[in-house]
């Protein structure tokens, strides 16, 4: 199957309506009909301020992005993408074409 594959990088603690963000967004692309998502917490980056975060042992709430990945039809994606930007939500996010498929069938 070929599609388009997103990467969001979202603030692990901000909240919208109520939930997480990536929490949230989550349940968007499921209800847009993307297939399926992930969201995976980082141990360790920077970004554009050149800020080392990292995970420490005794941290109660950090400051590490959410890893969010889907695959799915470029129109899913670009409404997931509509959505979060009428939602005025200001995400870094990366965006390919790719192939996706199971070994062995």
């Amino acid at each position: 199957m070929r599609g388009i594959y997103l990467k969001l990088f979202v603030p692990e603690t901000l909240r919208h309506h109520g939930s997480l963000l990536y929490e949230w967004i989550l349940k968007q692309a499921e209800a847009i009909g993307i297939p399926g998502g992930s969201a995976v917490r980082a141990l360790a980056g920077f970004g554009r301020n050149g800020r080392l975060h990292e995970q420490h042992f005794f941290e109660l709430a950090g400051e590490l992005p959410i890893i969010m990945e889907f695959f799915a039809t470029d129109e899913a994606i670009n409404r997931l993408l509509a959505l979060l930007a009428a939602e005025n939500h200001a995400l870094f996010y990366i965006k390919f074409h790719a192939e996706a498929a199971i070994v062995g069938e």
